[in-house]
């Protein structure tokens, strides 16, 4: 059994007055963790919101209706709830009518249920947010010696659990993820018109990561206006596919201002998504893979961790570039992802430091990663 870096935060919270809410793609493993969690407990309801007739029971609920339902339960588990109309107004009429009874609700879009629960469950709630599986998580389970080596195969097959668990079946198991899990939310969303265009863009960045985008370029490859493009952009963001990092800048007339660059939260997916899962030795996309999942990573173990830095790339006009900065109780910190250790030797450049004289400055390659990572 892999032990989830969120399981202890939210173990010390069964039994109390708030709402649970764990936010995170399809099939990362919310549901699993939850039957982890509650294994040995008799007064747990489970209720599955992309079952129509769990809609529909929740669209004519009343506290009345609601306590009849649960019973002798004292938990109340709902699966996939952002499906559910007005979800965070039948969760509050739970929280604030029914006594001694906890609510825990998942959901694979903070777009749809993150939106709908903040209003009507503010100082009720703790949210989560749940990633696949990480470095830090599968160090624990086996050893970092062995994780370590697992680094190339994890940079093309991905960290989501039943990949990982089902070592052989990887491409499969991939195919389905991307095909029948991966846009089930976002093109059940009334403000996506235009499906075949939301796939082609979705294609277009994962052919582009590591790469600055351009909103207008990518929408004229795919026929769709700048707006539209960063839109469903900010969709793809808010269902757990990619994220983006935004240029840092100090108001210095040659760093760039409003760029940006988009990643993917799980490499096995983005490879899926291009029809490439061919091994790291034959590929030409290492460097991106390899800056890609450094990134994630780092970005998931923060989220974990509950740390407050802000994370950013660093360019210029000149086309002097840091990969990845984070900053943090002002302090300010640069890095630089190389596959070959032999590249590892690249320097600083001189108009960074020049203009963020405290910030420090690190190569990260797979023979220091821990340095990073853990």
């Amino acid at each position: 059994m892999i032990i989830r870096k969120i399981e202890s935060n939210i173990k010390a919270l069964l039994n109390g007055q708030k709402a649970i809410i764990i936010l995170g793609a399809r099939q990362v493993g919310k549901s699993t963790l939850l039957k982890q969690l509650l294994n040995n407990r008799e007064d747990v309801l489970w209720l599955n919101g992309d079952e129509l007739d769990i809609q529909e029971l929740f669209s004519n609920m009343t506290s009345t209706r609601i306590k009849a339902i649960l019973g002798n339960n004292r938990l109340l588990v709902i699966d996939e709830a952002q499906r559910i109309n007005d979800i965070g107004l039948r969760l509050k009429l739970i929280t604030d009518q029914i006594e001694n009874v906890q609510v825990i609700a998942t959901g694979s879009s903070s777009f749809e249920l993150a939106n709908k629960v903040n209003e009507s469950l503010t100082g009720r709630k703790r949210e989560f947010k749940m990633y696949p599986l990480t470095f830090n998580e599968m160090v624990n389970h086996s050893s970092f010696i062995e994780e370590t080596r697992m680094i190339p195969h994890r940079m093309v097959y991905g960290y989501y659990p039943e990949v990982v668990t089902n070592a052989g079946n990887e491409r499969a198991i991939l195919k389905e993820l991307a095909e029948s899990y991966l846009y089930k939310d976002i093109l059940a969303l009334d403000s996506i018109n235009k499906p075949d265009k939301l796939i082609r863009l979705v294609k277009a960045l994962a052919l582009q990561i590591g790469c600055q985008v351009s909103y207008n370029e990518v929408g004229n490859l795919i026929g769709l206006d700048s707006k539209t493009v960063e839109r469903y952009v900010d969709i793809l963001e808010k269902s757990f596919i990619i994220f983006r990092l935004g240029s840092f800048t100090r108001n210095h007339r040659n760093e760039l201002k409003s760029s940006r660059k988009i990643f993917f939260w799980d490499l096995g997916i983005r490879n899926a998504i291009i029809g490439n899962l061919s091994q790291i030795e034959n590929r030409t996309d290492i460097g991106e893979l390899w800056e890609n999942y450094a990134i994630a990573e780092r970005l998931k173990n923060n989220t974990y961790k509950g740390s407050f830095a802000q994370s950013y790339f660093w360019r210029t006009r000149q086309q002097h570039e840091i990969d990845y900065l984070e900053e943090e109780d002002g302090q300010l910190n640069s890095f630089e992802f190389k596959w070959n250790e032999k590249k590892a030797n690249v320097k600083c450049p001189e108009s960074f430091k020049n203009s963020y004289p405290n910030a420090t400055y690190k190569v990260v390659t797979p023979q220091n990663i821990e340095e990073f990572l853990l």
